[in-house]
C-alpha cells in the first residue's frame, strides 16, 4: 500500500470537513479509503492520509490534487506539499 499524506491547519474544520467530504478532485474514485485526524490542542490542525493500491497511483493522484489548485482554495494551509510514503515498518503493543 501507498499513501498520500497531507499535514496542515484549516481556518475553520467544520466548514472544511464538509467541502472535504465533497471531494472536490474525485478521492473517492481514486483511492482504496482514508483517515483524517485531528489536532487535540488545536481542532484546527489536520492530517490526511488517503490509501492507494500503488505509489504510482498515489503519485498520480498527488498531481491532480496539485494541478486543480483545489488546496489553494478550501485548505488546509500546508506548511510542505503532499507526500507519497510507502509503509517502512508496522508494530503492534
Amino acid at each position: 500500500m501507498s499513501y498520500l499524506m497531507l499535514r496542515g491547519e484549516v481556518s475553520d474544520f467544520d466548514n472544511w470537513k464538509r467541502d472535504f467530504d465533497a471531494d472536490p478532485v474525485g478521492r473517492i474514485q481514486a483511492a482504496k479509503g482514508h483517515r483524517l485526524y485531528r489536532g487535540v490542542e488545536n481542532l484546527n490542525e489536520v492530517i490526511i492520509q488517503v490509501e492507494f493500491a500503488s505509489a504510482q497511483q498515489a503519485t498520480s493522484f498527488r498531481e491532480q490534487l496539485l494541478n486543480s489548485r483545489v488546496l489553494e482554495r478550501l485548505g488546509p494551509k500546508l506548511p510542505a506539499p503532499p507526500i507519497v510514503v510507502e509503509e517502512a515498518d508496522a508494530v503492534s503493543y
